[in-house]
């Protein structure tokens, strides 16, 4: 089945709705990360002689949730819900799961392992700030025009951005979110999750990134084009220009 009509048609903006605001649910996800951030940040200033690199850890997973819905409640408050936390991925859950069980073991059976490299930690705490810097940049810079859902709808404040961070990358939420994720495993020192971070996130993204430019291309046309051909993905072995005319076929 191919691309539906009414992805092409110009209908009104997103309107407000309570209804997807479950205030007891941001209320209680927001004292979470509150309570980690917290946490973390104590412990860290007390042993950032160490380089302690799961509190490290724990406090930039809590920074990165809370921006999410921070940012989309900042500049798109008609489209924020509770999901705008992006905290409702099994998936993800599961993967950090296993990262934090690998760390725990590898900490358990070679703590001196764990507790030294702090050059490669250096290294990974550098990619994680860089890479979160960028995908906040990407959001801000978007500003309406950003959502986590792809877009199968072309609604009327919908712009192509060719500007800023996006005058660089055409995606650089997903290029700051890649390297972002595999940035917190070189700062746990974990090469089994880096390994599987890396697969993981490959996946995913070869499959997203031609499934949105599909709707892209057909939305913008040579307006998109002659933006691909002057941008960059920046994601290893990624390309547009590959498969995306069997990406065009979406079952809706």
């Amino acid at each position: 089945m191919t691309v539906p009509d009414a992805a092409f048609k110009v209908v009104t903006p997103y309107k407000p709705n309570p209804s997807l605001n479950s205030l007891p649910k941001i209320s209680k996800l927001s004292y979470l990360l509150g309570i980690a951030s917290g946490i973390s940040l104590t412990i860290t200033l007390q042993n950032w002689h160490s380089f302690p690199a799961f509190p490290i850890y724990v406090l930039f997973i809590s920074a990165f949730h809370f921006l999410e819905f921070y940012i989309t409640a900042s500049y798109q408050p008609g489209r924020v819900t509770d999901d705008s936390f992006v905290l409702d991925n099994p998936g993800y859950h599961v993967a950090h799961g296993i990262a934090i069980l690998e760390y725990g073991i590898e900490n358990y059976m070679f703590p001196s392992l764990k507790s030294s490299f702090n050059g490669v930690k250096l290294v990974g705490l550098s990619v994680v700030l860089t890479c979160q810097s960028i995908r906040t940049l990407a959001m801000v810079t978007a500003g309406i025009n950003f959502s986590h859902v792809i877009k199968n709808v072309k609604e009327n404040d919908h712009t192509l951005i060719q500007h800023g961070i996006y005058s660089i990358f055409r995606h650089p939420s997903y290029f700051g979110f890649f390297y972002w994720a595999l940035g917190t495993q070189i700062l746990l020192l974990n090469p089994v999750s880096f390994v599987l971070f890396m697969f993981l996130l490959y996946a995913f993204f070869s499959s997203r990134i031609p499934y949105e430019e599909a709707y892209l291309l057909k939305f913008f046309g040579e307006q998109y084009k002659e933006y691909m051909a002057k941008s960059w993905i920046g994601i290893p072995f990624i390309y547009s220009s590959f498969g995306f005319k069997e990406k065009m076929k979406i079952d809706h």
